[in-house]
């Protein structure tokens, strides 16, 4: 009778995790329209977005699962109104899995960076980079040139420029609990500018400006990196600096941990789409756990504090996404498992995934985010 009891309580979990409906909450003055760009029963993941010649350029990995496999490939797809996509080109390493993939333009050459992965845990051990003219044609993946740091595990985040000539990227080191802020003018050669952080296995770690010059930076600090059930101190590291970007301040938040942060500025203001944990937060479903309900979110990001505004339709693996800001609108790609349903992670790593493209009205944007955060002056934590 106990072993029976026991499976029919597994059974009952698993069809709970299973079939349980969706909750992500989408704040109605958001105005948000979101729509498939890509449902082809794999599991298509991180994404990055530009806007290219007038055009909508997207990328995103394709791949049997969320683990590494060689059979990882990198899409770019191609469309003027951003809902109707063309695949355009088709990015390997051969025998490599191959994954989070950033667009910039750099001297007026577009550039794709990617994370190399060998193995079937996802830890990539460096950036690659392939050039185009067209968003079609790419040049095979060369490695990226650092001076004045270790040659290699360095993984790039996003590269972005103030002036249009000095771009900046951040990039966290392979094996977790350090991440720097590097420069360049050409794209190919990065020279290191400071530390960002040392320790708390820092990862992922993105950034933009301040009206008055300084960047903000935010930080995914898992505490104990890669644990199955994540780690109750794991947060989100807020960082500042000022020219030249040399000392860094500090506040954190616990709003979340946030995954795969894609930054922006606007009115003043810097927001974030990345990854949300919704739920409580208990020994099974601590930050960062693979039994936890994830989103993606948009956040108002402050020195001092993280504001969540609202969710996108999401759910189990989900988020990475890429920003465009157009015609006085918010486009973003994004992944998630099915909507409809509310899979932990672990389910969502496994399953099909799409990739979805959110709209939303730049005004309605400030709007909520001045209802939930007051006005631009107010900064202290919450």
């Amino acid at each position: 009778m106990m072993v029976g009891g026991t499976l029919l309580g597994a059974l009952a979990l698993a069809a709970w995790f299973w079939l349980r409906p969706n909750q992500a909450r989408v704040h109605p003055a958001l105005g948000a329209e979101t729509w498939d760009v890509v449902a082809d029963g794999i599991h298509n993941s991180n994404t990055d977005l530009i806007d290219y010649r007038g055009q909508f350029l997207l990328v995103h990995a394709a791949s049997p699962y969320h683990m590494g496999t060689s059979d990882c490939r990198l899409a770019v797809r191609r469309s003027v109104d951003a809902r109707h996509w063309e695949k355009v080109a088709e990015l390997r390493m051969p025998g490599e899995d191959i994954r989070d993939p950033k667009f910039a333009v750099i001297a007026g050459k577009l550039f794709l960076y990617a994370l190399p992965n060998r193995g079937f845990y996802a830890q990539p051990y460096g950036t690659v980079y392939s050039t185009s003219d067209t968003g079609e044609r790419w040049t095979p993946f060369e490695r990226v040139t650092l001076m004045g740091t270790e040659p290699e595990g360095w993984l790039f985040w996003r590269p972005k420029t103030r002036d249009g000539l000095t771009w900046y990227v951040p990039a966290y080191w392979n094996h977790h609990g350090r991440s720097i802020l590097l420069r360049s003018t050409d794209g190919v050669r990065w020279s290191l500018v400071s530390e960002i952080w040392h320790g708390e296995g820092n990862d992922e770690t993105d950034f933009e400006w301040l009206p008055d010059g300084r960047i903000l930076a935010t930080a995914r600090l898992e505490v104990t990196p890669d644990r199955l059930l994540g780690n109750r101190d794991a947060s989100t590291l807020l960082a500042t600096a000022a020219p030249p970007y040399e000392s860094w301040s500090y506040h954190r938040s616990r709003v979340t941990r946030l995954d795969g942060p894609a930054l922006f500025a606007y009115d003043g203001r810097i927001y974030a789409v990345a990854r949300y944990q919704a739920g409580p937060r208990g020994v099974f479903t601590r930050l960062g756990g693979a039994l936890s309900r994830k989103r993606t979110s948009l956040f108002l990001v402050e020195p001092e504090r993280l504001v969540r505004l609202s969710d996108l339709p999401s759910a189990g693996d989900t988020s990475y996404a890429g920003v465009v800001l157009k015609d006085g609108a918010l486009f973003a790609s994004y992944y998630t498992s099915e909507i409809r349903r509310d899979y932990p992670w672990i389910l969502g790593m496994v399953l099909p995934t799409d990739i979805r493209m959110a709209h939303v009205p730049l005004d309605h944007l400030a709007r909520l985010a001045r209802e939930k955060a007051g006005p631009k002056e107010a900064g202290s934590p919450k």
